[in-house]
């Protein structure tokens, strides 16, 4: 049996072939001339891609194929032309040797072949999270920006330069944001908040402060969109960014860097990492000022959201680059000057 998943028919149809073929060895016949695929550009064109995964993760699978654009053939081993054809695996430790040799045979005569996370993040631009199992991290070597101490020195020269120009080209606008604050309410210019950093180690974030002293006097709450408890000189900050600034200092310590996952609070990750999947691999690196997350994503307070954010944090952890930063923050200038996002 194989399954075909269509993001267009809204449910799943099942198409009955010869189960057979996994316990005998699985035989494939050259048909043709063969021409290789030799760029991901045409693999990400496809509108149908071939899945092949042990059969009690199939309706994983197909739960979440209505986010995609393209459809989705599951365990088609009945497949005979592999030219031109996109061929993912998921968990392929746990296929039978048979069905491993079809994989292979299939990369032989044309099939572009690879792990189905690897492509749908190719694909997406972030990263499935409810597919993700321990093997995607035990690579660490894929992780760039984890195992290449050349990466992270980058990494942190980049971050401290950048601090310091920012805070040359802010202090006008960092001093009229005091100001401005000191003259709406009473209370503290600054706002800390203990926050958790790299390896799951907390420290205090510095903020402008948005919200009226007694913002949490019931405990710790989400922030949301058009939170009454934001002043209005704290709304254009946070619209703009503004509020940001002082995590310079942070930058500047060794606790942040200029891009990655945005620091959240314990008391929250303690109850989405229950329901969000290595929610806490985040914490691998340090977390950012901004963020890819925060630029591709429109706000959002909900476990729902938490979820969309983690897939293009994951997706940044791994596909870590000196480009990718440089986009991150050119999309961030665009969310200052034009108030976009949060």
């Amino acid at each position: 049996m194989h399954t075909f998943f269509s993001n267009k028919c809204g449910g799943l149809m099942d198409f009955m072939v010869d189960r057979s073929i996994e316990n005998e060895e699985l035989k494939v016949a050259r048909k043709g001339p063969v021409n290789r695929i030799k760029s991901k550009g045409k693999a990400l064109t496809q509108k149908v891609i071939y899945v092949y995964c042990p059969q009690d993760r199939e309706l994983e699978i197909g739960k979440i194929v209505q986010d995609y654009s393209f459809d989705i053939v599951v365990n088609d081993y009945s497949l005979d032309s592999y030219d031109k054809k996109v061929i993912c695996h998921f968990e392929s430790a746990s296929l039978t040797k048979s069905q491993r040799n079809f994989l292979v045979k299939a990369t032989e005569l044309g099939a572009w072949v690879e792990p189905l996370v690897s492509y749908l993040d190719t694909r997406l631009g972030y990263t499935e999270v409810h597919l993700l199992h321990s093997g995607y991290f035990l690579h660490q070597k894929a992780f760039s920006i984890l195992s290449t101490k050349r990466t992270q020195l980058a990494k942190r020269t980049i971050d401290i330069m950048a601090a310091l120009i920012l805070a040359v080209i802010a202090l006008p606008v960092a001093i009229l944001t005091a100001l401005a604050i000191r003259l709406e309410s009473p209370g503290p210019v600054l706002y800390r908040q203990k926050r958790v950093g790299q390896y799951n180690d907390e420290f205090e974030v510095v903020k402008f402060r948005s919200m009226g002293t007694d913002a949490e006097k019931s405990g710790a709450q989400w922030a949301i969109k058009n939170d009454a408890r934001v002043t209005k000189v704290g709304k254009f900050i946070r619209k703009t960014r503004i509020d940001e600034l002082p995590q310079i200092i942070n930058i500047l310590k060794g606790e942040m860097s200029i891009v990655g996952p945005r620091p959240e609070r314990e008391v929250f990750i303690s109850d989405l990492e229950k329901t969000i999947p290595y929610y806490r691999f985040r914490h691998a690196v340090k977390p950012g000022v901004t963020g890819l997350a925060q630029v591709s994503y429109p706000y959002g307070a909900s476990v729902e959201d938490a979820v969309w954010k983690h897939k293009y944090d994951i997706y940044y952890i791994k596909h870590h680059s000196t480009l990718l930063d440089i986009k991150v923050l050119l999309k961030t200038v665009k969310v200052v000057l034009f108030g976009a996002g949060r």
